[in-house]
């Protein structure tokens, strides 16, 4: 966002510059709201000049007749591309690109880091390889009207030469609308209307040089009734091109070499064209039933698994309203999928900005404190679950606990028509890991759940050691309020978990008392297979001894 600079103060959104003590007056971040809307005034002038020098030079009544307009116009235009520069003089300079064309991306960093030093910025952009081209589309080059006459303003060709601009300020629209596909659509049909436009000035321009109405290709003389009208004559070229560049054909036969030339340059343009369209629109599309696919689960290949295996109708029914619901309410099931490629701190801001205030409503959580919220957050994970659809059954174990964004469940008996209580957003149910599921939880209608397993639960609360004691209190609370607890099964319940430490430390003491003792006589059974080693060695040598001498010489 750009703004005015202080001594000390920065641009909106970048960090400190660095290096570079220059003065600093006011620049613009590049990302900034500021310099979008200025990249999207620029593109008026830009197209301005594209669609309208053009027709002005091949539809010769069009520049006469309105001059004073058109003069006007072009030097509003002049001064927009005057005041361009100087933005660029005081954005935080781009990162040049080595080619002209091609749109520019912002942000020139050293050391990860914008710079936001102005005698800096200049001296980049000065540097800069689309200085060239922004200074030739401002060259004066309407003085030649002084010889050749205000009729030829074709002497303003030059202004195309800001186009590099108009692409940049398309590839950010494109990121920041919230309809980026149909933004591709429009731009495209944007660039075929152009194309059109063109060679329907071009087709007037030769019909000039060849002689209006000499044959049935050209246009008509002007001498025959409504063909001498502006409007009629661009609306006729217009209509001309568009046949040809679409190749519908029923257009007159060309006579002349001309007009073979034009017709085949046409054609041969229109299947390029062609192709880049399909292209372009298959490119569109393919592109959004990936986004959509990152989004939603794949049904179609749900639905071929259940008929492959034959399963019963009604159950693929209830398969299929589900995904029915995930589509028309904009459900999402894996959040971490869409959002895995974020930075984990950015991915964290948008969990807590989208999941929050759902959170917060749970009364066991109301007390704690923003960081454990923060923490919790990124461990929810939505499930959707559809009408009579069971979240739990009684005796199952339990190893999560889920919390009601939006829905009703019902408390029912196992006869699962009998309700014995109703559940509501803000509301949770679960158990400690491990135990058994006490009651049956079906879903009213559709219902949205965040599921927290048990074991995130702990990683979280093992960072937050006093919070873990202020859930286990607001915890027995509820349960106390709700006439759930029951004070002599905790009590022995806390017994027992006693009588296992204690039975677990004997147990500890009792192997370490093998464990010394096995110790010992490992270390007995070394030092006697030492003692029996060297016996048996002292016994070889003995014997060898003896028999060298019994076996002496003889006479």
């Amino acid at each position: 966002m750009g703004r005015r600079l202080g001594p000390t103060a920065q641009s909106s959104g970048a960090p400190a510059p660095s290096g570079g003590g220059g003065p600093r007056t006011w620049v613009l971040d590049p990302a900034g709201d500021l310099h979008y809307w200025w990249l999207s005034i620029m593109v008026l002038p830009i197209m301005y000049n594209w669609i309208l020098l053009i027709c002005r030079s091949c539809f010769p009544d069009v520049q006469q007749q309105h001059l004073g307009v058109w003069l006007s116009l072009d030097y509003l235009s002049d001064l927009l591309y005057l005041l361009d520069i100087g933005v660029r003089l005081h954005t935080v300079s781009p990162q040049l690109h080595p080619l002209p064309w091609a749109p520019l991306p912002a942000g020139f960093l050293e050391q990860g880091i914008l710079v936001q030093d102005r005698a800096r910025i200049w001296r980049h952009y000065l540097r800069s390889a689309p200085l060239l081209w922004d200074v030739a589309s401002v060259l004066p080059t309407d003085l030649l009207y002084l010889r050749l006459g205000l009729g030829v303003p074709a002497v303003r060709a030059n202004r195309l030469l800001r186009t590099p601009r108009l692409f940049e300020a398309f590839d950010r629209q494109e990121t920041r609308t919230a309809h980026p596909y149909a933004f591709r659509i429009a731009k495209l049909m944007l660039y075929v209307f152009v194309a059109i436009h063109w060679n329907a000035c071009a087709y007037f321009a030769l019909s000039g040089a060849l002689g209006y109405g000499s044959d049935t290709w050209v246009y008509p003389n002007h001498s025959e009734p409504g063909f001498g009208h502006p409007l009629r004559q661009y609306l006729y070229s217009f209509y001309f091109s568009t046949l040809i560049l679409t190749t519908v054909g029923n257009t007159p036969d060309p006579q002349r070499q001309e007009e073979f030339l034009f017709m085949v340059a046409d054609f041969l343009m229109a299947v390029m064209g062609f192709a880049s369209i399909m292209g372009s629109m298959s490119s569109v599309i393919s592109t959004m039933s990936a986004a959509e696919a990152a989004f939603y689960p794949d049904g179609d290949r749900v639905k071929g698994y259940l008929r492959l295996h034959r399963v019963a109708g009604r159950l693929e029914r209830r398969v299929l309203r589900w995904h029915q619901h995930l589509h028309l309410n904009k459900k999402v099931t894996d959040e971490l999928r869409v959002l895995q490629h974020l930075p984990e701190r950015l991915r964290a801001e948008v969990a807590v900005s989208v999941h929050l205030a759902t959170l917060r409503k749970v009364q066991l959580f109301q007390t704690c404190e923003q960081s454990l919220l923060e923490e919790l957050v990124l461990k929810l994970r939505p499930q959707v679950y559809s009408p009579d659809e069971y979240v739990c059954r009684k005796g199952d174990i339990g190893r999560e606990m889920y919390f009601i964004r939006e829905g009703r469940l019902a408390v029912v008996g196992d006869d699962g028509r009998t309700q014995y209580a109703v559940l509501g957003e803000g509301l949770y149910f679960g158990n400690k890991s491990g135990n058994r599921r006490t009651a049956n939880i079906k879903s009213i209608g559709y219902s949205d759940l965040f599921c927290l397993s048990k074991e995130d639960l702990r990683e979280v609360l093992a960072e937050f050691p006093a919070a873990q004691a202020v859930l286990e209190a607001k915890g027995r609370e509820i349960l106390q309020r709700m006439d759930k607890l029951d004070l002599h099964a905790e009590e022995a319940e806390l017994e027992r978990e006693a009588a296992a430490r204690r039975r677990t430390a004997a147990l500890e003491q009792a192997l370490d008392a093998l464990q010394t003792k096995f110790a010992r006589l490992l270390a007995e059974l070394e030092s006697s297979a030492l003692r029996l080693a060297l016996r048996i060695e002292r016994l070889e040598w003995q014997r060898g001894w003896a028999g060298g001498e019994g076996a002496g010489p003889r006479q």
